[in-house]
């Protein structure tokens, strides 16, 4: 396991890798500030910040690395002003803790925040495919519409027709549908010249 602590007091971040004792192999590295370059080349496979306190910088810039890289963040924070653990699960923070960095709950506390993390993962992926699928769908609907008014075809004798084209030519249906539609939207604006 990799892990980057992130923390500018030294006997804190301590703490925190003292509670992964017993994890093998475990690489561990430690910095003073959050820095999106050094997280990404040494890739960890979690963050751990402990702070005072977080700041809405290190909040932002979270935001900012998990849009293009996420990964599950960890934070220990010694105390909390109201909505700062709300931004910081919006931040993507997978666990946020005040005032619970103990040595003995440290790994529990990673091992449930990557466990969250990838299932939020998960949940996102089958979200994306989700909308996806849907926005094909309508693709194909509409696709269909137009070949049942242009051509007198039935619902059934529509979707075979681009079935078959989309068989033929061994691209995805909605593509084939998507293509049907801007050819008849160009056939159209001629029309209307």
């Amino acid at each position: 396991m990799r892990v980057l602590i992130i923390d500018p007091d030294e006997a804190r971040a301590a703490l925190v890798a003292e509670g992964l004792a017993g994890v093998k192999p475990l690489t561990v590295v430690r910095a003073p500030a959050f820095d999106e370059v050094e997280a990404a080349a040494f890739g960890p496979d979690v963050i751990v910040i402990a702070s005072e306190s977080p700041d809405r910088d290190t909040l932002e810039s979270l935001r900012d690395a998990n849009d293009h890289n996420p990964r599950p963040i960890v934070m220990f924070v010694d105390k909390s002003a109201p909505g700062l653990a709300e931004a910081a699960v919006e931040a993507g923070v997978a666990a946020y803790v005040v005032d619970g960095l103990q040595v003995n709950r440290v790994r529990s506390v990673l091992e449930v925040a990557m466990s969250r993390f990838g299932l939020m993962q998960q949940l996102r992926s089958d979200l994306k495919k989700a909308k996806a699928d849907l926005a094909d769908r309508k693709v194909v609907d509409r696709a269909k519409g137009l070949l049942m008014k242009e051509r007198g075809l039935e619902e059934d004798a529509a979707y075979r027709l681009l079935r078959k084209l989309a068989m033929d030519t061994g691209r995805p249906l909605a593509a084939v549908a998507a293509d049907l539609l801007a050819f008849a939207g160009v056939l159209r604006g001629k029309g209307h010249e």
